[in-house]
């Protein structure tokens, strides 16, 4: 009988996967992987025991909720799809003075044709343009809101912190001490043959770091949160930082996030999305969505002017 062996996930299957496959597609996107290290010398990376730790961390996150699905009729012209949502971002202090730093929360009413904003008991619904008029246009339109907001968030809160970790892509945000913070994989930025060092990380590890440009460009790196790992890629993050950076102040700023980050990792016994869902995040996005509203009585305001 073949021997067979099965790696649980920790991540909790109502959030997807972190990862979609032991060993991924690789991306389409331009990457230059001998930027830090020559590719056929490339090995997991130990942050150096001189690698200065940041002072006050800061973390950037944001959430999202749909309200209602609506159709708006207008004079003679035929109904057209809408989404009534909300969003919320906010900035969390790590570290010896944790505290949410700051939080802001919108409503917004995303729809492919202009029309006015809508105004209930819950608050006021801004209109919003979607390019689209299909589902994933009004979500797209509602997540580059989301993101937008957090990028406003962050850039009120740039001095409130040595080091500050945007949870997700940087998008172009260019502060030298930021860190974009990826949770979770679709395809690979590493060609097939650097995807084993990846599956090579400790604890507390890094690879080197690659360059990436698609409508930005960054440098970036995978590193591997502590916990349980019972496969290649559990509990890997990919992080990036601008290339507003020479090589050698990305390397020091790759050192100090991997030589940080795996303080806040989450346990799995305490958090659906451990380790990759840090601490402080984790702490944020509660806050948010308190600030967001109870989802049943926010639907039945809208339903009053509806």
């Amino acid at each position: 009988m073949t021997a067979r062996r099965i790696a649980i996930e920790t991540w909790d299957p109502d959030y997807g996967a972190p990862v979609e496959a032991g060993v991924l597609d690789p991306s389409d996107v331009s990457v230059n992987v001998d930027v830090e290290t020559e590719a056929a010398a490339w090995k997991p990376i130990e942050p150096t025991p001189d690698v200065d730790p940041p002072g006050d961390v800061l973390f950037i996150d944001g959430v999202r909720r749909t309200d209602a699905s609506a159709w708006i009729s207008e004079d003679d012209r035929p109904p057209y799809r809408a989404l009534l949502a909300s969003i919320g971002a906010g900035a969390a202090l790590g570290g010896s003075r944790a505290r949410i730093a700051a939080a802001e929360v919108e409503r917004l009413l995303i729809a492919p044709q202009p029309t006015g904003d809508v105004s209930t008991r819950a608050g006021n619904y801004a209109a919003v343009l979607a390019a689209g008029t299909e589902s994933e246009d009004l979500s797209r339109a509602l997540q580059q809101r989301l993101g937008a907001l957090e990028t406003r968030v962050a850039e009120y809160q740039r001095d409130a912190a040595d080091l500050i970790f945007i949870d997700g892509p940087l998008r172009g945000w260019p502060r030298p001490h930021a860190v974009g913070y990826i949770k979770s994989h679709r395809v690979s930025y590493l060609p097939e043959s650097l995807q084993a060092i990846v599956g090579r990380l400790s604890a507390g590890q890094r690879t080197p770091l690659f360059f990436m440009t698609t409508s930005w460009s960054r440098y970036s790196w995978y590193l591997r949160l502590p916990g349980p790992a019972s496969h290649a890629w559990w509990g890997v993050v990919r992080c990036e930082v601008s290339d507003a950076l020479a090589v050698d102040d990305a390397r020091r700023a790759a050192d100090r996030a991997t030589a940080i980050l795996p303080r806040f990792a989450s346990s799995p016994h305490k958090d659906a999305r451990a380790p990759q869902n840090l601490y402080p995040i984790a702490g944020l996005e509660d806050h948010l969505r308190r600030l967001l509203g109870d989802a049943a009585f926010v639907q039945r305001c809208i339903r009053e002017v509806g």
